[in-house]
């Protein structure tokens, strides 16, 4: 495939919405066409007999490129890039076998998705959706000594189901408040980890999920998702769980089996359940 001239401006297709700042960069460094329809196919058919040929397609998580979505892109497409840091929505492997340069952001969220993970863990801990329910509807008559009283965070365990960058920046900011920290990888951190120098005590590590969540009053998954984790969190993994467990997922939501968190928040297994 030929190159563009030199000094050209590569074309670019964005197929999601994106905020107006990011959206106003990008039409200044490429020329660049915004999604008018939820049909993507169709759009850029209509692009190509319009003349249009873009170099580039820059999608998100809304907007899904499965096999048959690669196969049928313009062959003047030379490159997918997505705004995430996850690839799950992205067919590698078919973007291979067309030849296509695949990018996506990785690091530029660790902060704001560990800022997340506190955020959803005080929220459960503190019930803050039924305060809030509560003071909407309305029926807030004012406070007693039993109204949602929550839990403390501080002297409390957090279990890490896997410790990568967003996990140790988690575990940094949950010792801040008194947390111990425990984490299951498939193999401890080596002593010369950089990530050992952001935490207080080291974390102790547990072998086992189940090994994991027995020991901890708040579980996170931090973890991605693959055969092996897919589904971890299941009725057989919760019965392990000390009674009242908190659990907050920042990963997907295929690690968790539903309907076995719904059972376990109904029996009170699990008190609460901050879902990213």
């Amino acid at each position: 495939m030929s190159e563009p001239p030199t000094g050209a401006r590569l074309s670019l297709f964005v197929a999601s919405r994106l905020l107006e700042p990011v959206e106003a960069e990008l039409a200044s460094a490429f020329e660049t066409v915004f999604a008018g329809s939820v049909d993507l196919l169709a759009e850029l058919a209509d692009l190509a007999r319009r003349g249009h040929a873009p170099d580039a397609i820059l999608i998100s998580l809304d907007r899904p490129m499965r096999a048959e979505a690669i196969e049928a892109l313009p062959v003047s497409v030379r490159a997918l890039a997505t705004y995430s840091v996850g690839t799950d929505h992205l067919d590698l492997e078919a973007a291979a076998a067309r030849g296509l340069a695949v990018f996506n952001t990785p690091g530029v969220l660790s902060d704001s998705v560990a800022e997340n993970a506190l955020f959803l863990m005080l929220g459960a801990a503190r019930r803050a959706t039924e305060s809030i329910e509560l003071i909407r509807s309305r029926r807030w008559t004012g406070w007693t000594p039993t109204q949602l009283v929550g839990v403390e965070l501080a002297r409390k365990r957090l279990g890490i189901l896997g410790m990568g960058d967003i996990g140790a920046r988690v575990a940094t900011r949950a010792q801040a408040l008194g947390m111990e920290v425990s984490y299951c990888n498939r193999r401890p951190l080596p002593d010369d980890d950089p990530m050992l120098a952001s935490f207080r005590s080291m974390p102790e590590f547990r072998a086992t999920a189940a090994e994991l969540v027995g020991d901890c009053d708040v579980l996170l998954l931090a973890c991605p998702s693959t055969e092996e984790t897919r589904g971890i969190v299941d009725a057989a993994l919760l019965e392990r769980a000390r009674p009242g467990l908190i659990l907050v997922n920042i990963a997907r939501g295929d690690l968790v089996v539903d309907e076995a968190l719904i059972d376990a928040l109904r029996s009170g297994n699990v008190s609460a359940a901050g879902l990213d």
